[in-house]
């Protein structure tokens, strides 16, 4: 299914989605801060074939004007411990942000340190870490000292964000849960995992399984996306149904991944998309998609009168 297919009536002649003044409020779950212009650079300046991007509070700003985002979760898109601060202090500077979640391997013995240091902070809500296993025998088993550090990061009540979705990665994060079962695990972009045909079990499977863990929630982001000959597609409708049945209203958010969506899809095309697919649905399902969701999940706080 390529761009745009969900898109219908009046909403398929615009760019871009019209924020009435009853409007659903939105909070955008995934957002990225970076600055290629430092001395030092950095480790992800954007899309691959894109020119790098400068990702700071006031063009994000940009991005938004217009839309109902009132708020948003940065998520850091650096290994390095230092750009954690970087981004907390980006995120501080601006009330539209009301959440970080930072970058840090639970595996590593002073995993304690640095959440005791970061999470001093109230915007600091949780770490994205993706590759929690290792191969053993050809099989996935968690890497020394990953449960540890898992079960260290939910006795604080901070949420661990998993992303790209792969089947090694949906595989982890049942192993992840199974060591912290108190874990909040996330899962970003999970639309754009495109099973084939002969994977398609695999990935009813997994998805059965994962939806039986209460701990467990995804975000309806890159419902656009490239796929692997790079060109741009969309999920289709079936797979969000899918994912809707399974993981039910409340464990579902959404994401704008602005800048990693440059060249894919703009932050009013993403909201365009999702707001027409849960137009057909009770308006309590889009509210708790849109922003209650990632209160609850994120456990934010609002910064500015406009949040909900």
């Amino acid at each position: 299914m390529q761009r745009r297919t969900f898109f219908t009536g009046a909403a398929a002649m615009v760019a871009a989605p019209v924020f009435a003044a009853d409007a659903i409020p939105v909070i955008d779950t995934h957002v990225h801060l970076f600055d290629p212009r430092r001395p030092q650079g950095v480790p992800y300046a954007g899309p691959r074939g894109q020119p790098p991007q400068i990702a700071l509070p006031e063009a994000y700003r940009q991005q938004i004007s217009g839309t109902g985002i009132v708020g948003a979760v940065v998520v850091e898109a650096s290994p390095w411990i230092e750009d954690n601060l970087w981004i907390l202090e980006r995120a501080n500077s601006d009330a539209i942000f009301v959440g970080v979640v930072g970058s840090l391997d639970p595996s590593r013995p002073e995993l304690g340190e640095y959440l005791n240091r970061f999470s001093k902070d109230p915007l600091w809500r949780g770490i994205r870490y993706a590759r929690v296993w290792q191969m053993e025998n050809g099989k996935q088993v968690l890497k020394p000292g990953m449960a540890e550090g898992l079960r260290l990061l939910a006795q604080a009540g901070q949420t661990l964000d998993m992303a790209n979705p792969s089947f090694d990665l949906l595989r982890g994060a049942l192993l992840a849960m199974d060591a912290a079962p108190d874990l909040t695990v996330v899962m970003d972009h999970m639309p754009s995992l495109d099973p084939k045909p002969e994977t398609q079990g695999l990935y009813d499977f997994l998805i059965r399984e994962l939806a039986q863990r209460p701990n467990f929630a995804i975000k309806l982001s890159q419902v656009m996306h490239k796929d692997d000959n790079n060109v741009t597609v969309t999920a289709p409708r079936a797979r969000l149904d899918q994912l809707m049945d399974a993981f039910g209203e409340n464990r579902v958010m959404f994401g704008g991944d602005w800048p990693n969506s440059v060249g894919t899809a703009t932050i009013p095309e993403a909201l365009l998309l999702m707001r027409d697919y849960f137009a057909g649905r009770p308006k309590v399902q889009a509210e708790k998609y849109f922003w209650r969701n990632s209160q609850r999940i994120y456990k934010w706080k609002k910064r500015a009168a406009s949040q909900p």
